[in-house]
């Protein structure tokens, strides 16, 4: 939704962009519903995976809350609130005490070191996601150790969509409005991904 709506939180003659925490709460919902094909609020609570959904949500509220003076700041144009901004800063205020979350990249993708690739991802994404054969969008997970714990590990793929390509597209080495270079990434390519620790 950030990516979608990058030229509406950038445009200095508006000031209220109706990107409040609770219009991107339902529309994470909305999209849920449709790729997973149930519904968030009918997921217990209770349970870890509900606890963990719940932990995800409140994180995206926190970070909206937050973000609303500058995103609806009138007269200012580049607000630098952009879709690797708003998810580092998701990953940063999701942390229960039983999982992490973390946004990645292939090496040659990287602009923050802080979101670089450890080995186990990064094998995924160049032996996995990089693969011909590797149906597109498919997760991988793993059972193993993380940080000396027991933990279960999942990394879901993500790629490169047409609001993705004004700052990483072409052509290759431009600048782009961040002052950052562009990596001359094509539509639909592997740009990134998620990863999940869930300790055991």
């Amino acid at each position: 939704m950030i990516s979608k709506n990058q030229q509406h939180i950038n445009n200095p003659c508006i000031g209220d962009k109706g990107l409040s925490a609770g219009a991107v709460v339902a529309k994470a919902k909305e999209n849920y519903k449709k790729a997973a094909g149930g519904d968030l609020d009918a997921i217990d609570p209770a349970s870890p995976h509900g606890k963990l959904i719940k932990a995800e949500l409140q994180a995206i509220t926190d970070v909206m809350n937050e973000a609303q003076g500058l995103i609806n700041e009138k007269g200012k144009g580049l607000k630098g609130f952009l879709p690797a901004v708003y998810a580092r800063q998701v990953t940063q205020k999701f942390n229960p005490a039983a999982a992490a979350l973390k946004l990645t990249a292939p090496k040659n993708y990287i602009r923050n070191q802080a979101n670089s690739p450890d080995k186990w991802e990064d094998n995924v994404i160049e032996s996995k996601f990089k693969a011909a054969g590797h149906p597109k969008g498919q997760h991988v997970s793993k059972t193993t150790t993380f940080k000396g714990k027991q933990a279960f590990r999942l990394i879901l793929p993500e790629y490169y969509k047409e609001s993705c390509l004004a700052c990483h597209g072409e052509p290759k080495g431009e600048k782009d409005i961040t002052g950052g270079t562009k990596e001359g990434a094509k539509l639909g390519e592997l740009g990134g991904a998620i990863s999940v620790v869930l300790f055991k």
